[in-house]
């Protein structure tokens, strides 16, 4: 989109309150032409992409990510295979929720989509990025639910979050903060 700004009746800087915004169309002389994906949204965030190396591998020896994978790759609905899914699972995939991107298994709903994880270490280091680290700045629970939904999902998340997100009053775990993850 391009603003144009007209000169002010006072003043000929140009006057904020009176701005005409022209479509970006070959019509328009500052036309652009967009890219085929756009940018939704931007992370910033300390996980290297070893972290997501690693989802992929557990995906590999997960029951229900591997089910999962495998029915999103052929695009087939067999019985046989979605029966073989816990109920959290299947539920979610019968509703549609499912996406295999990049190789990603992603859980969606009507206005997120999230990386789906099971491995505990990866879901605290998702709960430590959200929570602990220095970008995050120790966020209350609420705050956190929100940084939590936006990029991964796991059964039960909501539960796991309230409980890492607990004030800390043990001295010990005021000073490790490995010692506050999940089992």
């Amino acid at each position: 989109m391009t603003i144009a700004h007209k000169s002010g009746n006072i003043h000929k800087n140009a006057d904020g309150l009176r701005i005409w915004a022209l479509a970006n169309t070959p019509k328009n002389q500052e036309w652009v032409p967009q890219e085929e994906h756009h940018i939704e949204g931007i992370c910033v965030t300390d996980v290297g992409t070893g972290f997501f190396n690693q989802v992929k591998e557990i995906y590999k020896v997960d029951k229900n990510c591997h089910i999962l994978c495998q029915l999103l790759m052929k695009d087939c609905k067999d019985p046989s295979l979605s029966s073989r899914l816990d109920e959290t699972w299947k539920k979610a995939y019968y509703e549609g929720r499912f996406h295999l991107l990049d190789g990603n298994l992603n859980h969606g709903t009507k206005h997120t989509f999230a990386m789906a994880l099971t491995d505990r270490t990866l879901i605290n280091t998702i709960l430590h990025e959200c929570n602990d680290s220095v970008a995050a700045g120790h966020l209350s629970e609420d705050r956190t639910l929100e940084r939590v939904k936006t990029c991964s999902w796991w059964p039960n998340w909501k539960e796991d979050v309230a409980e890492y997100s607990k004030p800390v009053t043990d001295a010990k775990k005021q000073i490790d903060p490995q010692v506050r993850n999940l089992e």
